[in-house]
């Protein structure tokens, strides 16, 4: 045998670098994989901060008898903070009172929205037709609390477009049968 045939039969039977070749076909597979749960854990951190900011809006206004300009921006920059570290520029925020008459006609009586062109935050003098008449039943009211946000990843790799999540509480007032709505408050 030639010294070039041996070599060859040496190469192929050598199987020192078996493990690098190894690690090379199922390190890209493993790096993507970490990075999206790393994306999809960030997604689910920034979901449950929405449904707290939710829950708080719609509470803090529940909580009085009546609100305002004032005290709806102070509990907006509350649910803008509990959103960090999360960056709030796709934040919005949404609390409105809906009451019902005595035939079960749910309507607007006040809405406020954290930013301008919140499209699902309905306008006073709105008739809503899907409140559930369980949360809402005639001659009542009730606070709801709506809340979006636009999650973009920063890592982009799995999740490259931004996720909107939404979500909407009703609550029933606490001291009153109706929170009124005060321009000086």
């Amino acid at each position: 045998m030639s010294g070039r045939s041996r070599s060859s039969n040496g190469f192929w039977r050598d199987r020192r670098g078996a493990s690098a070749v190894e690690f090379a076909l199922v390190a890209p597979v493993l790096i993507v994989m970490y990075c999206g749960l790393a994306e999809l854990t960030q997604a689910m951190m920034a979901q449950r901060r929405l449904s707290s900011i939710t829950l708080s809006i719609g509470d803090l206004v529940a909580q009085t008898t009546q609100t305002g300009p004032t005290r709806t921006s102070d509990i907006f920059t509350i649910g803008s903070i509990i959103m960090a570290p999360f960056p709030t520029t796709g934040l919005k925020m949404c609390v409105v009172s809906v009451i019902s008459d005595a035939t079960g006609k749910d309507t607007v009586a006040w809405s406020r929205a954290s930013a301008a062109g919140m499209t699902n935050c309905p306008t006073a003098g709105t008739v809503l037709t899907d409140v559930p008449v369980a949360v809402l039943p005639a001659s009542q009211s009730v606070i709801l609390a709506r809340a979006s946000y636009a999650y973009n990843s920063p890592i982009q790799l799995v999740l490259p477009r931004p996720l909107t999540f939404t979500r909407t509480l009703y609550l029933r007032p606490r001291r009153s049968d109706t929170v009124l709505w005060s321009a000086t408050s």
